[in-house]
């Protein structure tokens, strides 16, 4: 018996089998529907064709309820690959004109990677799991980096676990709006009436600044409200729909443009639902810190986004932005946990994103790390546990008087980390 996970692996066998007959008919879309069922798009030359009705046929045997009965089962286009433009798809290794279109019930795709800003850096803060002390390293680099004098806009996108923006504002700066205002508002084209009133300037600029763009504003009103129309599609010109994500684009030049900050942090939303994906993937950012733990739950959450990437043939538009960051290294036996956590990550990096090199190859141009390389994307990048900053009832209060040398012992390998990398990013954005 056929299932979803049996799918996409049965189709592709059911091609290769019938390279020979499929060639002269090429190029053909296997389109995957939103109830998980398949079906054939090929140019309409092709409609009497026999071997595109033999393949249905096995298809259908193979895969049962998920393949469309054979009479069914092919759709005819002037040309197939007008169908490509706009939508996320792939190409099978070793089925070269064949694509593989996967139809998704949300916005969010993790296959839609858009390139590195031009701009200003970005840096996505993101983690399978919450709890992992994500937004309070967010919280201290924006407060790091104003203290060297930096201008650092923060963007606070967890919008379903607001909090980050009480760690860099008290209550009473808290702007009048926040990012879910200004969604909502743009769907009626009034973005405006809340643009200017939707970000504050946190006290702990120092030499610096720190922007803070709220997920909401001082007083939530109808938050719940909000949040369930934030991600709909803008309904433009000619009836267009317009995706959350690329609203959020939009959000995010029309704040840069007006700040002209030197970063930008944005504290993703943790999970692989589709806000954390538009963050990861939509912003254009120049890195991805990519929070973790030596546990089960971490890498193997990390490990569904790394698999879907390389079969959908995005790893190589990814993986150069990713870092892995240790998060809460223990006081105890802290070298034992980290070269738990290097081995851990330099196992998913290895079989999901580094190329493969054979014993005995010379390499070249591969793109591919030793488990000891401290500037590999796998190597973890850390930040200790420490009291002073766990169970933290406000991490505003802990930051006005903070001692600099404990912000150095708790977070000195991330910071110095990500102060190199912005500078690396700041010398392509020349």
């Amino acid at each position: 018996m056929s299932t979803f996970d049996l799918i996409l692996p049965t189709v592709i066998k059911v091609f290769q089998r019938r390279q020979a007959l499929i060639e002269p008919i090429k190029p053909l879309i296997i389109n995957r529907d939103l109830n998980g069922r398949v079906r054939l798009i090929a140019n309409w030359q092709w409609e009497s064709s026999q071997v595109l009705q033999m393949v249905c046929v096995e298809l259908h045997k193979q895969l049962g309820a998920h393949a469309y009965a054979p009479e069914h089962a092919v759709l005819f286009e002037e040309d197939v690959m007008t169908l490509l433009e706009g939508v996320t798809s792939f190409v099978p290794e070793g089925l070269e004109q064949i694509y593989v279109i996967d139809r998704l019930a949300t916005e969010g795709d993790w296959a839609n990677i858009s390139p590195v800003s031009t701009g200003v850096p970005r840096i996505v803060f993101y983690s399978i799991k919450g709890g992992v002390g994500r937004s309070s390293a967010l919280a201290v680099t924006a407060w790091s980096l104003a203290q060297s004098g930096k201008k650092v806009m923060v963007l606070d996108l967890d919008l379903e676990s607001p909090g980050l923006s009480s760690a860099l504002l008290p209550q009473e700066r808290m702007p009048q709006y926040g990012i879910t205002d200004w969604l909502v508002e743009d769907l009626v084209d009034n973005s405006d009436a809340v643009f200017e009133s939707m970000y504050a300037f946190s006290d702990l600029s120092h030499d610096g600044e720190i922007i803070v763009i709220p997920a909401h504003g001082g007083d939530a009103g109808e938050y719940i409200s909000k949040l369930g129309r934030v991600w709909m599609p803008k309904r433009c010109e000619g009836n267009t729909p317009e995706p959350w994500s690329k609203r959020l684009v939009h959000l995010l030049e029309e704040l840069e443009t007006r700040h002209r900050p030197d970063v930008v942090l944005i504290d993703s939303r943790s999970g692989i639902d589709e806000i954390a994906s538009s963050c990861v993937t939509d912003l254009g950012a120049a890195w991805v810190l990519l929070f973790a733990i030596d546990g089960e739950q971490t890498f193997s959450g990390y490990d569904i986004v790394f698999q879907y990437w390389l079969q959908s043939d995005k790893a190589r538009d990814i993986r150069e932005r990713l870092r892995l960051v240790g998060a809460m290294i223990p006081e105890t036996n802290a070298s034992t946990y980290f070269q738990g956590l290097k081995e851990r990550s330099w196992d998913l990096f290895s079989s999901k994103l580094y190329d493969e090199i054979a014993a005995g190859d010379v390499v070249t141009d591969e793109w591919s790390f030793d488990l000891d390389d401290e500037a590999a994307p796998h190597y973890p990048l850390t930040i200790r546990w420490h009291r002073g900053f766990a169970a933290l009832s406000s991490m505003h209060t802990k930051l006005q008087s903070v001692d600099p040398q404990e912000v150095q012992m708790v977070f000195g390998n991330f910071i110095d980390a990500l102060k190199s990398m912005i500078s690396q990013s700041e010398g392509t954005h020349e």
